[in-house]
């Protein structure tokens, strides 16, 4: 099967298991080649079925034939440090989420080597604007020079402040335990943002879970929602340790309590019944 006919039904199978509505993001799945973000092959892959009570069971692809990673599978960027290049149908769902099109402003912390990046460049196409991040200096140099054709700009630090500027996207693509004010800040009215909120341990080594949120701006406001469960790696610089305890605590009170969360408050305020996790610097509540 030519490799351009393997993409569309890549970009096809996503569509149907992530459920997307985007018909931009579907036609940047077909268009991006994925093998290019990635080391060369063969490749060390992670599906579903490789994750269960113990650790992940991580698997070779027999070749280097780009077809192999035209799955609804994760591909290890660094396989020593547990970080992959997530699974398709995860993180495009999350893309899907934040309405990404035509002329979108994007912020994408935690780019990697800018596969992800690169499908939301596809679908703000040359009107739009994206802003990369990682923290990882080679990655990120990797990732300047993979995306150098598609005019996004990649920048390498830990701190992931914007600087300023305005988003209309903000896609948060490592483990976190709180918003950065600067993120915040940077959403413009009606904005969405994606933030994995996580709590870490030990034997989970640089794994972290916790609950996938959109956060989006009002007018005056920022409503909340739980997207989901997650299990991803962790940001470097973006964790402070009394808040990692915070939210395990917080998560231990299971889906009747965190999928009651419906707005994140940024006003100073004593702590209620429905504020599900109350931090310093932002509140996320019934």
């Amino acid at each position: 099967m030519e490799l351009d006919v393997r993409r569309r039904f890549f970009a096809e199978e996503i569509e149907a298991v992530a459920r997307l509505q985007s018909a931009a993001l579907v036609e940047a799945l077909a268009a991006v080649p994925r093998e290019r973000f990635l080391p060369e092959g063969p490749w060390t892959i992670l599906a579903e079925s490789d994750v269960g009570s113990g650790a992940p069971r991580t698997r070779q692809t027999s070749d280097a034939d780009p077809a192999r990673v035209l799955h609804n599978i994760a591909v290890a960027i660094l396989p020593e440090r547990q970080l992959f290049n997530g699974q398709p149908s995860t993180i495009g769902a999350w893309i899907d989420a934040l309405g990404v099109g035509p002329g979108s402003r994007v912020l994408h912390v935690g780019c990697g080597t800018g596969y992800y990046t690169a499908l939301m460049a596809h679908c703000a196409g040359a009107a739009g604007r994206v802003l990369a991040f990682e923290a990882d200096a080679a990655l990120a140099a990797a990732a300047r020079r993979n995306l150098a054709a598609m005019g996004v700009e990649v920048r390498d630090g830990s701190d992931a402040d914007p600087g300023g500027g305005v988003f209309d996207a903000i896609l948060v693509n490592a483990g976190v335990t709180h918003p950065l004010d600067a993120w915040l800040d940077a959403l413009a009215p009606g904005g969405r943002m994606l933030l994995p909120l996580t709590s870490t341990m030990v034997p989970m080594g640089s794994v972290g879970k916790g609950l996938a949120l959109v956060v989006t701006r009002t007018a005056d406001a920022f409503s909340a929602s739980v997207a989901g469960v997650v299990a991803i790696f962790s940001a470097t610089g973006l964790r402070d340790p009394e808040l990692n305890e915070r939210v395990g605590r917080a998560l231990m009170g299971g889906p009747q309590k965190w999928g009651a969360i419906s707005r994140l408050r940024r006003d100073a305020h004593e702590p209620v019944p429905s504020c599900w996790l109350h931090a310093p610097s932002f509140c996320l509540s019934a």
